[in-house]
């Protein structure tokens, strides 16, 4: 029975590197459609949004049944609640994911935002894809070392995330009331998404250093 439940929390570990994979894959081709106004990508990535969700609600279901089934204790216990937790940081993140490619889609065929903010929404897009790759890697090796990369990361998104506030709320801001929410909308979403691979990150480190440090969002 040891042996079966062993298995079981590798399966629960599998299948997190999996969904986080789809993460992946999905901020990456949003972020494409929202820079170059691609709207098939964006189509593609509000589509398979839903292999996502399926995915953490069947990652969801196995976690539930171990825990009825076996009742682990100390570190088990919080291997397969921590793996709850992490779904559901996933599952929002292949939302937010999503919620760019829909503005992406929206304002089809023009460019969600102004010429003056495209660098910038680029450079966020490039940080979120990253750090997307470098949390499925977490998620696969619980390395250390690259939680604190994601950390890093996301440190550079805030700075940008906080620039475009400052653009927008600058008396020499020139865009309308459309431009100023799709620019402070797309922005918000950029940064939560690396918000919540800080989160998760923290877990894993916590799983694999009993180290803990509270997560901030």
């Amino acid at each position: 029975m040891r042996e079966v439940f062993q298995q079981e929390l590798r399966d629960v570990q599998d299948r997190l590197v999996e969904i986080a994979g789809l993460v992946a894959e999905a901020i990456d081709n949003a972020t494409t459609a929202f820079n170059e106004s691609n709207v098939a990508l964006a189509e593609s990535v509000i589509a398979d949004d839903s292999k996502i969700d399926a995915a953490a609600n069947e990652l969801d279901e196995l976690a539930i049944e171990i825990l009825a089934r076996q009742n682990p204790v100390a570190r088990d216990l919080r291997i397969v609640v921590s793996a709850l937790r992490i779904s559901a940081s996933l599952e929002r993140m292949g939302d937010i994911a999503r919620h760019i490619a829909q503005l992406a889609r929206y304002r089809f065929p023009e460019k969600v935002v102004p010429k003056s903010l495209r660098p910038t929404f680029k450079s966020m897009g490039e940080l979120d894809v990253q750090i997307a790759r470098k949390l499925t890697e977490l998620l696969s090796t619980q390395d250390v070392d690259i939680a604190e990369h994601i950390r890093n990361e996301d440190d550079k998104v805030d700075e940008l995330h906080l620039s475009v506030f400052d653009q927008v709320l600058a008396e020499t801001w020139s865009g309308g009331a459309s431009d100023t929410v799709d620019a402070t909308l797309a922005s918000r979403y950029h940064e939560r998404f690396a918000d919540h691979a800080v989160s998760i990150a923290k877990k894993v480190q916590y799983l694999a250093t009993g180290d803990w440090t509270p997560a901030e969002d």
